[in-house]
């Protein structure tokens, strides 16, 4: 099993935030404060990411899911609610896949279920091109400030800065076997759709990764959906009081 570093705040019922792609485990500072007095929030960085190093062999949503199985059973974490950004998600639908019901809830944070379609293999294949050519830094420079409505970038530069700060920091090989795994994972809707547990999406009416028409395919399939207006990909930065409390509510009727 990889080294997984991790923050782990709080006590009682487990909760694991899950950051999403050239992202790491301080995303989620606001979310782990503000719930760490409720429950036991845990915010591990995947491996590659943040302080945990890259494994050896080829990276998949599979084999990240497994790591974080093993890292959740050396750490005791019995039945939590595990919520996935972006990335975060996929390695979230791999836990359900592998742990099924064992797991309380589930949140899927600017996510989907489906697999990559052609277009956006297209993309992921010219990402890999552009990094191994010219590496991590300008693919962030471009990548990170997306995610966010252009119309907010300048509001949010702040935050944007942090965001890159941390992902300049990122080594290639990382970022490029991320590219690979998303982008050769598999669709995992029957998943989502057959889990009994408590489930959350939330959506972003402007999120230009994962767009809206295709978020909600998701209403069906979970048991709370939450849209949010005039917002992007980084609802937790955009609207971090609406979705904070979106959560906790999502947390006290799942544990309850």
């Amino acid at each position: 099993m990889p080294d997984i570093a991790y923050t782990d705040m709080g006590s009682g019922n487990p909760v694991i935030l899950l950051h999403g792609f050239c992202e790491s485990k301080e995303m989620w500072e606001f979310f782990q404060t503000n719930l760490s007095t409720k429950y036991r929030v845990l915010c591990p960085d995947l491996p590659g990411f943040g302080d945990s190093p890259l494994p050896e062999g080829i990276i998949r949503i599979e084999t990240i899911a497994e790591a974080l199985r093993n890292w959740m059973k050396m750490l005791n974490v019995v039945d939590p609610v595990v919520i996935g950004h972006s990335l975060g998600g996929y390695v979230t639908l791999g836990l359900v896949d592998q742990l099924g019901e064992t797991l309380k809830g589930i949140g899927l944070f600017h996510s989907t279920a489906m697999a990559d379609d052609e277009d956006k293999v297209g993309v992921r294949n010219k990402t890999v091109t552009f990094l191994k050519k010219f590496g991590t830094e300008p693919f962030v420079n471009s990548f990170l400030p997306q995610l966010f409505p252009e119309k907010k970038q300048e509001e949010v530069k702040e935050i944007i800065d942090k965001l890159l700060h941390r992902a300049r920091t990122i080594a290639p090989e990382t970022v490029i076997a991320y590219t690979e795994a998303m982008r050769d994972r598999c669709d995992r809707s029957d998943v989502l759709e057959r889990f009994a547990g408590k489930k959350f999406f939330i959506a972003g009416e402007l999120d230009s990764a994962i767009p809206i028409k295709n978020s909600r395919k998701h209403f069906n399939w979970v048991t709370d959906y939450l849209e949010l207006k005039e917002t992007g990909h980084m609802g937790m930065f955009e609207k971090p009081n609406e979705t904070l409390v979106y959560v906790d509510q999502f947390l006290r009727k799942t544990f309850n």
